[in-house]
């Protein structure tokens, strides 16, 4: 019964976007028993082998640039004006509940869905009031919209707004194990205490 609840209230949380819906690709909760107070997916998503540029302005493999076992990832833009600088200081407040040595084994990483305006720059200077140990993503759009589809990530289009434009965007939590297997989902709203306590089984099985 959890996981036919757990995939229908997925279906709905993961239309919430920075300020209207975009179409994602929802995943489907696992039927087995699942630790997980998140969605454990019955097919995993697959990392794509892609480079994009650090906040520093280095490259970084998704793939194979970072060593901590476990990897979240989060999209998301700068210029959000409210739900994406929540969702990090969710993610952040999370981490920092975990004990260091967990802390150690993963790796957040927030890829920007407006690669326009979030230059490296501006993505360091962003995370630095976040998390300094987030890891801060930019690319081509091409690879950026590869990187999104392998994860259903939907972004709907732009809007005009006081800042600019916004970007609307799905704006799921997705958690990768040691073989870089998506393995969990997080819809937008997941409790802090939820995140941590998924982490920490997540970081487990890595044995």
């Amino acid at each position: 019964m959890r996981s036919a609840l757990a995939g229908a209230g997925l279906a709905l949380a993961l239309l919430a976007g920075c300020t209207a819906p975009a179409t994602p690709s929802v995943p489907v909760a696992s039927e087995r028993a699942s630790r997980f107070q998140g969605v454990e997916l019955t097919t995993p998503y697959a990392l794509p082998d892609l480079t994009l540029t650090d906040h520093t302005g280095g490259d970084f493999n998704v793939r194979t640039s970072s060593e901590r076992p476990v990897l979240v990832f989060y999209y998301g833009y700068t210029n959000c004006p409210d739900i994406c600088l929540g969702v990090l200081t969710d993610i952040a407040s999370a981490m920092n509940r975990l004990s260091d040595a967990d802390r150690a084994r993963v790796q957040v990483l927030f890829v920007t869905v407006d690669p326009a305006r979030d230059t490296p720059a501006v993505l360091a200077k962003y995370l630095s009031r976040i998390d300094p140990d987030f890891i801060g993503l930019t690319g081509e759009q091409a690879d950026l919209d590869q990187l999104m589809a392998s994860m259903g990530v939907g972004v709907a289009g732009i809007e005009k707004a006081a800042t600019g434009y916004e970007v609307n965007h799905t704006a799921q939590i997705v958690g990768f194990d040691r073989e870089r297997r998506g393995v969990l989902v997080w819809p937008q709203g997941t409790a802090i205490g939820v995140l941590k306590a998924d982490l920490e089984t997540l970081i487990r099985q890595q044995g």
